[in-house]
């Protein structure tokens, strides 16, 4: 399997109401130095409506830059819509949302 596909395996997984970071989906996928590829295989993303892309957030909990379907403002209210709150920076509390996976490597 190649890591694009892992990064979808892995994305697929995060839970409603929860994000995960671009650094995070990388080391679980076994690459803890790619996560910028992990960017590049979700703006290329051939599951949409599969692989909630858009519970993938930045280290700081910010929103993508250019979320790939349908820009920003379409990734913060499918995340509204999933129970998610933005502080008044337009920023996630990773404390509360973000993803705790045991996996710490499905590289198989």
């Amino acid at each position: 399997m190649g890591f694009f596909e892992r990064v979808y395996e892995i994305v697929r997984k995060i839970p409603k109401g929860k994000v995960a970071t671009y650094g995070q989906i990388a080391r679980m996928a076994g690459e803890p130095r790619k996560a910028k590829i992990v960017g590049w295989a979700l703006h290329q993303n051939p599951y949409q409506g599969d692989v909630p892309c858009h519970r993938v957030v930045n280290r700081h909990g910010e929103l993508a830059g250019g979320f790939a379907f349908g820009g920003r403002e379409v990734q913060k209210d499918l995340l509204i819509k999933e129970g998610i709150i933005f502080d008044a920076n337009e920023k996630i509390n990773l404390g509360i949302y973000l993803w705790s996976s045991k996996e710490e490597n499905i590289n198989s």
